[in-house]
């Protein structure tokens, strides 16, 4: 949509529909997104020659004005899984940022998360790759988490939140054991930091730590790290998470992992620290003990 729109100059947001089942791509949004990459200046030819490279199809000789070429390019994409199709949409912004400039790059993805949006679709590009999209709040809790932890040097906390929505990103299923050990990981690795403390584990600090979140939250936490550890690793039959629960952890993993960092930006929590180790031991997995 134009910056010039109705719309946009009186400042009208659709409102975002639920999210519907993440394997489907609706005809109307596959030809948006050729729409979107012709907008970002990418030439039909361009983009034959990117589709039919994913799809290990030929180009049609015989379609050699645009018009042909466009309709054989929404034809073809009308006919790729569902998977193919976000291949596709990674592929355009990978040859926008290659051969334009970053503003092409990041208006084909403005775009085409406005349409996500609108449409429904579970589905974020982000940095050029496509990436699990939930609902307002998950996404506000885990994007500002990662955020701050990047801004504030805590590269091992924000890669295992990276690492916990890439899990849940994962497809034809999901990997929601690892996004939820991921999740954990992160927050328990800040807990530590905050704490002084490199080597307990999250339940640990908890248990040590009463200040470390305000009353009786911290004794509600000691609960979820509990259900986090049983259904992120101590798996039961018949126990596996749903993706709702798992999402449901990432993103209290975020909020809290968040509110750590802005509380104890410049004071630890008061107590004698050990003394530092010379490798902080966040760089090892969430330590999951029940007890």
């Amino acid at each position: 949509m134009r910056d010039d729109s109705f719309s946009q100059r009186r400042g009208l947001v659709p409102v975002d529909i639920p999210i519907i089942p993440r394997d489907e791509v609706s005809p109307g949004l596959r030809d948006f997104i050729v729409t979107a990459a012709q907008r970002a200046t990418v030439r039909v030819g361009v983009l034959r020659d990117l589709l039919c490279t994913g799809l290990l199809e030929s180009p049609n000789d015989d379609n050699w004005s645009d018009g042909n070429i466009e309709r054989e390019v929404k034809g073809l994409l009308k006919g790729a899984d569902w998977f193919h199709v976000f291949d596709f949409c990674e592929e355009v912004a990978n040859w926008l940022q290659n051969n334009r400039s970053g503003e092409e790059s990041r208006e084909f993805s403005r775009e085409l998360n406005q349409a996500f949006r609108q449409k429904g679709i579970g589905w974020q590009l982000i940095d050029r790759k496509i990436e699990t999209r939930g609902e307002e709040a998950f996404e506000f809790a885990v994007r500002s988490a990662i955020s701050i932890t990047t801004m504030m040097s805590k590269t091992v906390a924000a890669n295992e939140l990276h690492e916990a929505l890439a899990d849940l990103s994962k497809r034809p299923n999901p990997d929601i054991t690892g996004a939820i050990q991921h999740a954990m990981a992160a927050l328990e690795c800040v807990a530590r930091t905050v704490s002084g403390d490199e080597k307990a584990t999250l339940g640990e600090l908890l248990k040590k730590n009463p200040d470390l979140f305000p009353k009786p939250l911290n004794t509600a936490l000691l609960q979820i790290w509990g259900f986090s550890s049983e259904h992120g690793r101590h798996l039961r039959e018949n126990g596996a998470p749903a993706y709702e629960e798992a999402e449901l952890v990432v993103s209290l993993s975020g909020t809290l992992t968040t509110y750590l960092l802005k509380k104890f930006k410049t004071n630890a929590i008061p107590r004698t620290p050990p003394k530092p180790t010379s490798k902080s031991q966040c760089d090892s997995n969430f330590h999951y003990q029940i007890g």
